[in-house]
């Protein structure tokens, strides 16, 4: 068994590989200003962007749920990995070598058990792709062909061809070294009566990857129409593939997506490979189940969705009653946006990869461009249900179609569709419709629950679970979603000083503290030289500390990371490490970077602060000193105060002009 990875190896990995890059194929980061990106959060939902990422010094943190870290960190809770597996993967992908102790280099050292489902993937698609030429795969090849897809396009898309036996996969995975354990686990073999036997047979094979491209699973298409299995069979739920968590697509999509503002949802895999080829580059396709949650939530964070009409998220379904009925569950989802969503239905029922076939690459990019608004399709669908022709179809109608309007939280978009339902049914009567629609409204359950089994519609974004000033870049607020109170980052005991963000003494002690973590060579002697009682909250004292563990900003030198990484390492608690990496991403309160000016005066406030309290307890301490029987400490205290107040009057000289 190899033993631990050598420190130098793992440095290594955090020096060369980018977090914005391994970050990037999670989250669509945007400039925040000061040398900061910004996203939507991968680890908890919002609607507004308060997960930031600072390329310099290699470090997260999201200001809505307090999660942070480095790119290792990052990598081990997104994908749920070890420490150890994620630097095995990021280490592969940036070509390092690692060196272990006990021994060194192992080339045959026992992997982490993600790493080896994987290559165990990776395996078979190797495998399956190469028996797509075979003789027994002419079905496979001519289903392909049957839909206008060469063998150029399966390349690209990885597909291939489950042979028709019981034990060919388990034999070349055998040969290559993988056990039957892991077959079994990685779900690409199942036990038979004798060992474990193939689990996909005569199959079509597209793999399904996630978001890192990691080939994850597999969705397979029966061939022979006596096979009596599923048309569709993918791989069961493993470690590694959960089906609710994955779209079809969504890594070679990801970046036109971002790019585009746009994401097309189809309904399988060969309407994903017929997009993509047409000029649509942003299709995906959820993998042998319905759209959940977390597909919103991917979705969401690869578009960036936080303004209102900025993105677009079409659904595409196919033109029968199904179809149909798929569009309408879409609805209830519509308010999990704040981007604009879509639909488009092809009226004589083909799918993307028939319309292609049949009419060509042009007919499914206007299919796509055809597209109208789900509100306007749930609301119309609601309408062909009546005979529009009588006055009690009409009223039927609108009553039936009153509930959906009345759940668009947007009162100005309520209203233009409230008027658009007054045209459709042919009323003219403007002001009856918005009576009614409003009537609806007003009767409303739960403030925002979803009417005729359909969802709210999109108001205004909601705020991160932060809330508050503690969310997006530039923030001040705990992080925690603690309501401003405690200390930051840890929520606090209802005991401590109110951790009001807006206080002059909490935000200048937090930019100093940002300048000694962000900029040591800025806050140079000036901060290692400051007074423990310099800081009124404890948690900004333990970073002091940590600071002054670590060596003191004078001691800081290289990459900006490695300094931060010492200072979080030197630090007592979890707690105190979490707030280090928020002050290590947190932009500083100055326009453009810091120069030594802006720390001169920051440094020069804190100590205005702490001389200012100094004085103030002097005073009070001279109150209860009588002068004539206790003169002598009358004197000495007396004599504390003048030079206190000639100290404040220097820096205060100095402040007034300071820019």
């Amino acid at each position: 068994m190899a033993g631990r990875i050598r420190d130098e190896d793992i440095a290594l990995v955090r020096e060369r590989v980018s977090i914005e890059t391994v970050v990037g194929e999670y989250v669509q980061l945007r400039n925040a200003g000061g040398g900061s990106l910004k996203g939507l959060c991968p680890f908890h939902d919002e609607k507004s962007p308060s997960f930031n990422v600072t390329p310099s010094r290699g470090f997260y943190y999201c200001f809505g749920c307090g999660e942070g870290g480095d790119v290792l960190t990052f990598v081990q809770k997104i994908d749920s990995l070890s420490f150890a597996e994620a630097v095995e993967r990021l280490a592969a992908q940036a070509g390092i070598e690692l060196r272990y102790e006990q021994g060194g280099y192992v080339p045959g050292r026992e992997q982490s058990k993600r790493t080896r489902l994987v290559e165990a993937h990776k395996a078979a698609q190797a495998f399956y792709a190469e028996r797509l030429s075979a003789p027994g795969a002419e079905a496979g090849r001519r289903f392909l062909a049957d839909r206008g897809f060469e063998r150029a396009d399966a390349e690209h898309f990885g597909v291939g061809y489950a042979p028709n036996a019981w034990e060919e996969l388990v034999g070349h995975l055998r040969g290559k070294g993988f056990t039957a354990e892991e077959m079994v686990l990685a779900g690409l073999a199942r036990e038979g009566r004798r060992g474990p036997i193939d689990r996909f047979r005569g199959r079509l094979m597209w793999p399904i990857r996630d978001m890192s491209g990691d080939i994850v699973g597999f969705g397979a298409r029966k061939l022979d129409p006596d096979d009596d299995g599923p048309k569709y069979l993918n791989t069961p739920e493993t470690p590694i593939f959960k089906k609710g968590t994955v779209l079809y697509g969504a890594d070679l999509a990801k970046r036109e997506i971002a790019k585009r503002r746009q994401a097309v949802v189809v309904e399988g895999y060969t309407d994903v490979m017929a997009c993509h080829l047409a000029g649509v580059p942003t299709a995906v396709a959820t993998c042998g189940t319905s759209l959940g949650d977390d597909h919103i939530k991917i979705l969401r964070r690869l578009l960036m969705d936080q303004n209102e009409f900025q993105g677009e998220v079409i659904f595409t379904f196919d033109g029968d009653g199904a179809g149909q009925k798929a569009a309408l569950r879409a609805f209830e989802f519509e308010h999990k946006f704040a981007t604009q969503t879509f639909v488009t239905v092809q009226a004589d029922g083909l799918d993307p990869c028939d319309l292609r076939l049949k009419r060509g690459d042009a007919a499914v990019r206007d299919l796509v461009a055809a597209r109208v608004p789900l509100f306007e399709f749930a609301i119309r669908s609601k309408l062909e249900s009546f005979n529009l022709d009588t006055e009690e179809g009409r009223l039927g109608a609108l009553d039936a179609a009153a509930p959906l309007v009345a759940h668009i939280k947007d009162t100005g978009l309520r209203q233009r569709y409230a008027i658009n339902l007054d045209r459709w049914l042919g009323l003219l009567d403007e002001r009856f419709v918005l009576r009614r629609v409003s009537e609806h409204a007003r009767g409303r359950r739960g403030g925002g629950g979803h009417g005729a089994g359909y969802g709210g519609g999109r108001g205004a974004p909601e705020p991160s679970r932060g809330g508050g000033a503690g969310s997006g870049p530039g923030s001040t607020g705990t992080g925690t979603g603690s309501g401003g109170t405690g200390r930051p980052g840890t929520g606090g005991t209802g005991t401590e000083r109110p951790y009001d963000p807006r206080d002059p003494a909490i935000r200048v002690e937090r930019e100093v503290l940002k300048l000694a973590v962000q900029f040591p060579e800025l806050a140079g002697m000036a901060f290692d030289e400051l007074a423990d009682e310099a800081f009124t909250v404890p948690l900004h004292g333990e970073v002091r500390r940590a600071v002054a563990a670590a060596g003191g900003v004078l001691s800081a030198e290289g990459a900006p990371a490695g300094w931060v990484a010492r200072v979080r390492e030197a630090a007592a608690t979890e707690d105190v490490r979490a707030f280090v990496i928020q002050l290590a991403v947190e932009t500083l309160h100055n326009s453009g970077e810091p120069d030594i000016r802006y720390a001169e005066a920051n440094l020069d406030r804190i100590k205005d602060l702490a001389t200012t309290r100094r004085i103030a307890n002097l005073k009070s301490r001279l109150q209860r000193v009588n002068p004539v029987d206790q003169q002598a400490e009358y004197n000495r205290l007396f004599g504390e105060l003048v030079a206190l107040e000639q100290e404040r009057r220097v820096l205060r000289d100095r402040l007034s002009g300071a820019v």
